[in-house]
């Protein structure tokens, strides 16, 4: 069995991990724009699983619906270069996504974030950080320990819960880049 993932807001985090990490899981612009910036604009969303699946319980909670509600499901890899550098779970709840008009199986390789910072009716709820659990993670890049952090985008309603886990690749890339 799987278990949740313990999310704590910044005010939690204790010890607090690096500043260059802290800058990244707190950073409350546009993470598609920052890794675009990082990868001189070779930035693509690769699209690895999406449909209706039962939410998580942490996900459940997080978005105000029973627990074991449906949802819709989308993960994918923000990649740099052609390599991985985030893995992206982003969920909203059946009841509220239908009738919203906002349709998430029609994103195929765009990405969900830019939508989200594109669409100023979406208000985006508090950061909240954790060590990803391994077995949650695709397993070409299951690791231990890797940060991620999630936030919810309300509408009208709808909630919209985008959790991004940072990829070892990405601080590679990260360290570098000339200060």
């Amino acid at each position: 069995m799987i278990h949740p993932p313990r999310w704590l807001t910044a005010a939690q985090l204790h010890p607090a991990p690096a500043t260059q990490v802290v800058d990244w899981l707190f950073d409350e612009g546009s993470l598609t724009r920052r890794l675009t910036a990082l990868s001189d604009g070779a930035f693509a969303v690769q699209p690895l699983a999406e449909g209706w699946h039962r939410l998580r319980t942490d996900e459940c909670a997080a978005l105000g619906v029973p627990d074991g509600s449906q949802g819709w499901v989308r993960e994918v890899y923000l990649k740099g270069h052609g390599t991985p550098w985030v893995f992206a779970r982003s969920v909203a709840a059946r009841s509220a996504l239908e009738g919203s008009g906002f349709d998430l199986r029609l994103l195929g390789t765009r990405s969900l974030g830019e939508l989200l910072f594109s669409d100023r009716a979406f208000q985006r709820g508090p950061i909240e950080v954790c060590r990803y659990p391994a077995a949650s993670l695709p397993a070409e890049v299951r690791a231990e320990r890797l940060w991620g952090r999630r936030s919810c985008f309300s509408r009208d309603g709808l909630g919209v819960l985008v959790a991004e886990v940072f990829l070892p690749s990405l601080w590679h890339r990260v360290e570098q880049q000339p200060v």
